[in-house]
């Protein structure tokens, strides 16, 4: 069945007619040459080996560490947050505190607490009318100056007009004024020109005044008269038409009858009353 055949079925080479020597062919055989590595690895081995040089890694079986390269998330889990407990603001207390440099001064637990008539049942007097009232005052105080110098010359003594006898009849005229207001108005409440035209004094309540307050009054009309009457002028310009002695001894005059005593309504208690005109 070979002879038949024209040619090999492996090689595909044509058989001869003659007996001629052929060359074998190995099949699938590699030269020496082709076992050997390609110079571009050789090439990749010797570099590596330096490069495992300097990196001081000498052992041929030491390889390359890997990368630590493995399964990481895109993105970094986010980790909630623990809600912090919002610290409980208490009620903050509103404190007011004064500072007070000068101690006030507290005229509200008075009986008195304002310096101007307290009721409308006993107004003050009007100023025509106290004017009547002190020339009447003054008229009698002149009265007795001239009586007393006329004495004073019958007794032998000579008036003159020298400058000292003229302070000497000021101080003796001013100390004639002084007791007859201080007289007049502590022992009888009232002077002779006032009763004569129904004035009276009363207290800011409208009640009688006490002998302290009697006092106080005294000395509003020295002050008054020692100042060249201007106590008395003060009164024009007052609000209420109260006199220096009126603000110093919270006192003033009117001519309604006064008011009787807080929490008393026996009117014949021992103090005097005074009828309206």
């Amino acid at each position: 069945m070979l002879d038949e055949g024209e040619g090999c079925s492996l090689c595909d080479s044509a058989f001869a007619e003659n007996e001629e020597t052929r060359e074998t062919v190995a099949v699938c055989a590699s030269s020496p040459t082709q076992s050997e590595e390609p110079e571009w690895r050789r090439e990749v081995s010797r570099r590596l080996e330096e490069y495992r040089a300097r990196r001081r890694r000498l052992r041929p079986d030491d390889s390359q560490s890997g990368l630590p390269f493995y399964d990481q998330p895109d993105f970094e889990e986010e980790i909630p947050e623990r809600a912090r407990p919002r610290p409980v603001q208490r009620e903050r207390q509103i404190e007011r505190v004064e500072i007070r440099i000068q101690s006030e001064l507290d005229f509200s637990s008075t009986q008195n607490d304002r310096a101007r008539p307290q009721t409308a049942l006993v107004p003050v007097a009007s100023l025509t009318e106290r004017r009547r009232a002190g020339a009447l005052d003054a008229l009698f105080l002149g009265l007795t100056i001239a009586g007393f110098l006329g004495l004073f010359r019958s007794l032998g003594g000579q008036i003159t007009l020298d400058k000292t006898d003229a302070i000497v009849y000021l101080v003796v005229s001013y100390l004639f004024y002084a007791q007859y207001f201080f007289l007049f108005t502590v022992f009888a409440g009232a002077t002779p020109g006032m009763q004569l035209c129904c004035l009276t004094i009363v207290r800011l309540d409208g009640s009688l005044p006490d002998t302290p307050q009697l006092l106080w009054r005294s000395f509003g009309y020295l002050l008054s008269g020692a100042t060249l009457m201007l106590g008395y002028v003060w009164a024009m310009w007052d609000e209420d038409k109260f006199t220096w002695q009126d603000r110093i001894s919270q006192t003033y005059v009117t001519a309604a009858s006064p008011m009787p005593e807080t929490g008393s309504l026996d009117v014949g208690s021992g103090q005097q009353t005074f009828a309206h005109r």
